[in-house]
């Protein structure tokens, strides 16, 4: 019993007669729900409810029941419905235990005991009378019916007593010596292989590849991360990791067994966000294995190894959540000709991780890292570029698909630009869904295949197109001469050859 527990009875004050009318000043106390646990709650509160200190929803602590788990055989109490903070009427604290036994009543005061004349005993036995038989004595009149049962309660507390004595003794004399596992030798080191198909078989064979890349220029400084894709130095990245050196500043190259070289862009595309860097003179380089993101399913577990935060050689893993998602590479900062189809992952992505790999579980790359979804600054579902100085990781990642990083990476190397797929038209929103062509380019490959401004494309071969990013990234994952098939709102389809041009990068 606590001070504070408005339903605890003290012995002191008498308890309320059983003739007490409803409305009365006892009852006025217990009128509100003001505790209920579906009340209205202030901020910040917990899922479960904001409870106070002594608000547990099985009752006041100091209400349980006489020590030795014995309850208390009292008369109950009549049904309570105080207000109780933070927990549940039913079970807060009462001034009775409303499952006890119930003790022998006592007659009401103001009227006395009646004699009890039993009806003559017709079968009784022989040369007994049956009339003026004479009244049985009354039963002695009990004053309490709480003192036999009080009794009965200590016995029971006793016995609970030497029980748990008898217990704590027999269990204490048969515990034997004790140990420690301080004491114990250490487990054998692991000196197998990793499990092949395990997060920790993919970032032993990846981390050797994945580089931290240290940038500096006019504009700035930052870092992200990048990987290897041959033996002679050539590293692959997101352009706005290494834009800000892109006029004169300094790359320097940080790989896993601590050593250090200095990197010069070799190109890079905006429009992809895509870059080349090369470092020279450092040997035994170990390139990455690339995989193929055109056969990717939802769902697909996946490892991301990068530098967040500058905490270079971090591995986190999650899975496919999605795929073919349109994102503008650059984040908030970025136009429509930055959008890229990417590949949507629940693995951890922060600032940093930028330019890094995701793989799959046979340590293949499938995407380089690139974007981030930010709730604070990130419009209408864009993905914030993960070289910006503000968000965090929220669960949604986009990273580039590596078929199409394959592609514009190996033209970089090549020729010291990327080339941009393109059907030369404007293209914006279709209020009915879709994208609807504006200004066509003359001699463009749109021109050439007959498509008109106005006309509002609906799909593109097989894949619904539903705003006219979709239909800027569907564009950007093919290759330049590949042929596709345009279907018009209304049903009219056209053929259309893509066309390819060179990236000027600013």
């Amino acid at each position: 019993m606590t001070e504070n527990d408005p339903t605890a009875h003290d012995p002191a004050t008498p308890r309320p007669s059983a003739d007490a009318q409803p409305g009365s000043g006892q009852d006025a106390a217990q009128g509100g729900w003001a505790g209920s646990p579906y009340g209205e709650q202030s901020a910040p509160a917990s899922p479960y409810g904001e409870q106070s200190a002594s608000g547990s929803p099985y009752g006041d602590p100091g209400t349980a029941t006489p020590s030795g788990g014995t309850p208390h055989y009292a008369a109950p109490a009549e049904p309570s419905y105080h207000a109780v903070t933070g927990a549940d009427p039913s079970y807060g604290a009462q001034s009775a235990n409303p499952w006890s036994a119930p003790s022998a009543q006592t007659p009401p005061q103001g009227h006395p005991q009646q004699s009890v004349y039993p009806p003559p005993n017709t079968y009784g036995p022989p040369g007994t009378s049956i009339y003026n038989a004479p009244a049985a004595p009354p039963p002695k009149q009990k004053r309490s019916g709480g003192k036999l049962l009080a009794g009965v309660a200590l016995v029971a507390l006793l016995v609970g007593g030497i029980a748990g004595g008898t217990v704590g003794y027999l269990t204490g004399g048969t515990s034997g010596p004790s140990s420690n596992a301080l004491d114990a030798p250490k487990p054998a080191q692991q000196t197998g292989n990793a499990p092949a198909g395990s997060v920790e078989s993919v970032a032993q064979k990846l981390s050797p590849s994945v580089v931290e890349l240290q940038v500096s220029g006019q504009q700035g400084a930052g870092e992200g991360s990048g990987f290897v894709i041959s033996t002679d130095g050539y590293i692959l990245t997101n352009n706005h990791v290494v834009e800000v050196a892109a006029g004169g500043g300094q790359i320097q190259a940080v790989f896993q067994d601590g050593r250090k070289a200095a990197a010069k862009v070799v190109g890079r595309d905006p429009t992809t966000d895509i870059a080349v860097v090369k470092v020279d003179g450092v040997g035994n380089l170990t390139p990455v294995e690339i995989g193929r993101s055109d056969d990717l399913r939802v769902g697909q577990s996946v490892v991301a190894i990068g530098s967040p935060f500058e905490l270079a050689g971090t591995v986190t893993s999650g899975i496919v959540s999605s795929l073919h998602r349109p994102v503008r590479a650059g984040g908030s900062t970025g136009d429509q000709t930055t959008v890229m189809d990417a590949v949507q992952t629940d693995a951890a992505i922060n600032p940093g991780n930028s330019g890094g790999p995701l793989a799959n579980m046979s340590g293949q790359v499938i995407g380089i890292n690139s974007a981030i979804y930010s709730p604070q600054s990130a419009q209408g579902g864009q993905g914030q570029g993960q070289g910006a100085s503000e968000g965090g990781n929220v669960g949604i990642g986009f990273a580039i698909p590596i078929d199409q990083a394959r592609r514009t990476a190996d033209t970089i190397i090549k020729t010291g630009q990327a080339v941009q797929t393109y059907i030369g038209a404007q293209v914006k929103d279709a209020p009915q869904g879709g994208a609807e062509l504006g200004a066509i380019t003359a001699g463009s490959p749109a021109e050439k295949a007959g498509l008109k401004s106005g006309d509002i494309v609906t799909k593109i071969d097989d894949r619904n197109i539903d705003s006219s990013d979709t239909l800027v990234a569907a564009i950007r994952t093919r290759a330049p001469d590949e042929k596709a098939t345009f279907t018009l709102q209304g049903g009219r389809t056209v053929e259309v050859t893509l066309g390819g041009q060179p990236v000027t990068p600013n």
